[in-house]
Order: C-alpha cells, then sequence, then structure tokens
C-alpha cells in the first residue's frame, strides 16, 4: 500500500509563500516509489499550488462545508475545490472538533459532500490527554470513528491524531500508533468488509524525519498527517528520504 504523507499546513502560508514553497520543493524534487506527497493547504493557496507543484505531488483543502451550495457565506464547498484541481480534505480535524464544535455527525455529512464531489476525505479522530490517562483511548477513538463514519464509502483516509501530540513536541510511540492503527483497522473491516484492507490509516502528532521511518514502519500505519514539519521542504524531503 502507498504511504501518504498529507502536509497540513494548518493556517500557514500566503498565496505568495505557497507558490516559492512549491517552486522550492519542486527544485529537489524526486519521487520516491511507494511514496505520495499531498499538501494540505488553506483555500486560498490552491491556484498557486495548482500551477507550480511538482508532477506527482497531489494537494487538497484543510475543510469543507457540509452543504452542497447555498447562503453559507465563508464556507468552501467539496464542488469548489475540486474545481481548484484539490484531491484530498482534510475533515474533523481537532483543532476543528474543538474550537469550533464539530460533531461526529457534521464530519460525516463533509466527509459525504468531499466524496459526492471526487474528493478523497481525510478523516481525523483521536483522543485527549485525559481521555489515555483513564485509559479509555480505544474505545473513545473507535465511537468518534463510528460517528464520523456514518454513510461514508471506502473511498476514505482515516488520521489518528492524539490531541496531546499535537504541536506539543510530545509524540505518541510507534507501538502507541500502531495499538490505535491497528484497532481503527479491525474497526473498518467491520464496517466495509473485506474493502478495508485498502484503506489508508495515517498517524498525526509531531512527526518530523527523525521518527517517521519507525512510526510507519508498523504494519497498520499507512502514513502521516504531518503539521509543523510540512511547512519547510527539507524536513518534507528528510520525511520522504527516511522511507525509502
Amino acid at each position: 500500500m502507498t504511504i501518504l504523507l498529507a502536509l497540513n499546513w494548518k493556517m500557514n502560508k500566503t498565496p505568495t509563500e505557497a507558490r516559492s514553497w512549491a517552486q522550492e520543493l519542486g527544485e529537489k524534487y524526486a519521487q520516491v516509489e511507494g511514496v505520495e506527497l499531498a499538501v494540505m493547504a488553506p483555500a486560498l493557496d490552491l491556484s498557486a499550488l495548482s500551477a507550480n507543484l511538482p508532477a506527482g505531488v497531489a494537494f487538497g483543502g484543510q475543510d469543507v462545508s457540509e452543504h452542497e451550495s447555498g447562503a453559507y457565506t465563508g464556507e468552501v464547498s467539496a464542488a469548489m475545490l475540486k474545481d481548484a484541481g484539490a484531491g484530498y480534505v482534510v475533515v474533523g480535524h481537532s483543532e476543528r472538533r474543538e474550537y469550533h464544535a464539530e460533531t461526529d455527525a457534521q464530519v460525516a455529512a463533509k466527509a459525504r459532500q468531499a466524496q459526492k464531489n471526487g474528493l478523497i476525505p481525510i478523516v481525523c479522530v483521536g483522543e485527549k490527554l485525559e481521555v489515555r490517562e483513564k485509559s479509555e483511548h480505544v474505545p473513545f477513538t473507535l465511537a468518534q470513528l463510528a460517528g464520523s463514519l456514518e454513510g461514508v464509502g471506502t473511498d476514505v483516509v482515516i488520521a489518528y491524531e492524539p490531541v496531546w501530540a499535537i504541536g506539543t513536541g510530545k509524540t505518541a510511540t510507534a507501538d502507541d500508533a500502531e495499538e490505535l492503527a491497528a484497532a481503527i483497522r479491525n474497526a473498518l473491516k467491520q464496517q466495509y468488509g473485506e474493502k478495508a484492507a485498502g484503506i489508508r490509516v495515517l498517524y498525526g502528532g509531531s512527526v518530523k524525519p527523525d521518527n517517521i521511518a519507525e512510526i510507519c514502519g508498523k504494519p497498520n500505519v499507512n502514513g502521516a498527517l504531518v503539521g509543523g514539519a510540512s511547512l519547510k521542504v527539507p524536513d518534507v524531503l528528510g520525511m520522504q528520504d527516511a522511507l525509502k
């Protein structure tokens, strides 16, 4: 299965900066067999990425409306992202769930909209520190997953992101990542049957060039949702090279 490095810029990079980043990547990029890069960027950056990313590098949005179209000021529809050239979109990121009070039902609605319009949703799930400290991280995450996949088809990516390891410098161990990835894989098999074997499960949370190989070396981890390390081209290439 191809490893996916989904590079989540969050609210960083103007269109001018995105263009420069893409051009720098193009000067140094060489595709690694079995590894896919995809840049998850602010909507205003997508045009610059479309025009400047090297061949073979995908891109997508960081959020999408649960609505097809209409009077939803400030929202970005799945059709708009698709028309801009996006192939992916992140839904249910922990920051959206926390700061915008997004529910599992809303995440599932966004994922369905994405799929309806030909996008692959990257559905994020994961626990906060207090949940892990109570050893409730597995049932919590699987319940979140079930709610977030209601009515969602198999053309999907799952990203497990322990909230306590995002942007904190703390990283779940490779064994921690595998524990949840394996549990997620089993839940996917129960929901989708044999087709679950083709669904990629990513780990997200302070992923860097020096830890990505160990994490992605686990049998049920098929890539990473990368935050801070996605902002600098040398770090991205370092992660890619670590997976050769």
